[in-house]
């Protein structure tokens, strides 16, 4: 029987070994792009949770953005829902003439978190960290090991 040399990553992830550093670039990019995922999967943050559950042993690096990303989109799924209610309640409150507000602000706000996470994934992908700002501190003083 011939060994195959590219072993295609059997290995690696049966064994739990450390992945190479283009190899975290790229899924730490992925996990910060997983966002675009979001129509397919009914706006959950599942794809950042996979990786994270991947490669959290394996790479610090990855597991660091895979479980801040998943953190960032959890965070906007909050705000969104949030902003729904709100909207919908300043709607009614002004009988209908509120929606003329609310769209167009809805529509512009709805894309920052996609904008956003597509330069963090650019950044992570360049090799400079990238760190959202409130949620990278607050996964460090958890005091938590990645």
């Amino acid at each position: 029987m011939q060994r195959d040399p590219h072993n295609y990553g059997r290995a690696e992830e049966s064994t739990g070994q450390p992945i190479s550093p283009q190899d975290e670039r790229v899924w730490a990019a992925l996990s910060h792009a997983s966002i675009l995922v979001w129509p397919a999967t009914g706006l959950l943050p599942i794809a950042p949770l996979i990786v994270w559950l991947i490669y959290k042993d394996r790479s610090p690096h990855v597991g660091f953005h895979a479980l801040q990303s998943l953190w960032y989109q959890l965070a906007w799924l909050v705000i969104a829902t949030v902003g729904g209610i709100l909207g919908t309640l300043f709607s009614v409150i002004t009988f209908g003439f509120g929606v003329f507000l609310v769209i167009p602000l809805a529509a512009v706000l709805g894309l920052v978190p996609f904008v956003h996470s597509l330069y963090a994934a650019y950044r992570v992908y360049t090799g400079a960290d990238f760190r959202y700002p409130y949620i990278a501190d607050r996964m460090e003083g958890s005091g938590r090991t990645l």
